[in-house]
């Protein structure tokens, strides 16, 4: 009997067509367009598969989850780093969890996208044009302002280089960031509290952890300037949500631009949907055709490489 294949969480109804799936003879392949939900939900639709194809964090699955998919055999994951599946449990199981690989650069460009779009006003702009009409806003300049970055790593540094072709001047900081590697890249190292008080568009680009998160509360947000924006496109868990909302509702900081959020997808109902000072996006830094294209593509070839034996681009090896 040939493998029964799901697709979770395909929004954009493009995992389908992305990839050779007809390749994995005999194999039944069926693409879930909405979020399953809880856990509950989640065991319900899943317990007869295989295989399980999962684009990023999208659907959680922890211990709970897996000891009740008992088919389950092979989950594979966009990127080589998943939060959301417990890897420990995945291997005491036997299931075999492996990363397809994505791209560095759409994250970075959304981020440069979300700067431009509070700066110039974009999304209030294009709403007053829809509503018949004509200059309601009034946009701020790039050129000469402190971009500060939180994380250097890969995205930090392409975002670095788009702010330095717009003139601005680049400061950074992360726990282990060296002056030396921050000068490398045109930044220069501030600690966490001049990156706070200096920005004038604060950019996230650091990974989550036990570190990281909830690590911009109440009194970071404080020290920023009232003229400044925050831009978050690594992890909403970053940013006390509560503090944040806060800051903008008291106009303690400019605005924000947020792809990430604590609860995925945002609540319809959510209040930061209703800010005036906030461009979101739903969490859209890695949704393009190219990266699609890719990730699919990869799934596909790294499942008949483990039906067939030889299991590529494992991320729970056997201890």
């Amino acid at each position: 009997m040939g493998l029964s294949i799901a697709l979770l969480d395909d929004y954009q109804r493009r995992a389908e067509d992305a990839a050779d799936w007809a390749s994995l003879q005999d194999a039944t392949v069926t693409a879930f367009y909405e979020h399953l939900g809880d856990e509950d939900a989640v065991v319900a639709a899943l317990q007869e598969f295989d295989v399980l194809v999962a684009m990023r964090e999208r659907t959680r699955f922890p211990a709970s989850v897996l000891e009740r998919l008992p088919n389950l055999k092979l989950l594979i994951t966009a990127g080589m780093r998943n939060l959301a599946i417990d890897m420990d449990a995945a291997r005491s199981r036997g299931i075999t969890v492996c990363g397809a690989p994505t791209l560095g650069y759409p994250a970075a460009e959304l981020a440069w996208g979300l700067v431009m779009s509070l700066t110039k006003r974009l999304p209030w702009e294009q709403q007053a044009m829809r509503d018949g009409l004509w200059q309601t806003t009034l946009a701020s300049g790039l050129s000469g302002k402190t971009l500060g970055l939180w994380g250097l790593g890969k995205l930090g540094q392409r975002v670095a280089r788009m702010a330095q072709a717009f003139e601005m001047d680049v400061i950074g900081w992360s726990e282990n960031l060296t002056d030396e590697a921050a000068a490398q890249h045109g930044v220069r190292r501030v600690d966490f509290d001049t990156l706070l008080s200096e920005s004038d568009i604060l950019c996230i680009k650091i990974v989550l952890s036990d570190r990281t998160r909830g690590k911009i509360g109440r009194a970071e947000l404080a020290r920023m300037k009232p003229t400044a924006y925050i831009v978050n496109t690594s992890r909403g868990p970053v940013i006390q949500e509560d503090a944040l909302i806060d800051a903008l509702q008291n106009n303690v900081i400019a605005g924000a631009g947020l792809d990430v959020f604590d609860v995925e997808p945002l609540p319809a109902d959510h209040v930061l949907r209703t800010l005036p000072n906030v461009a979101l996006t739903g969490h859209t830094g890695y949704v393009i055709e190219e990266l699609y294209d890719l990730v699919y593509g990869e799934a596909a070839r790294l499942t008949g490489l483990w039906r067939d034996g030889a299991p590529e681009s494992v991320l729970n090896p056997p201890s």
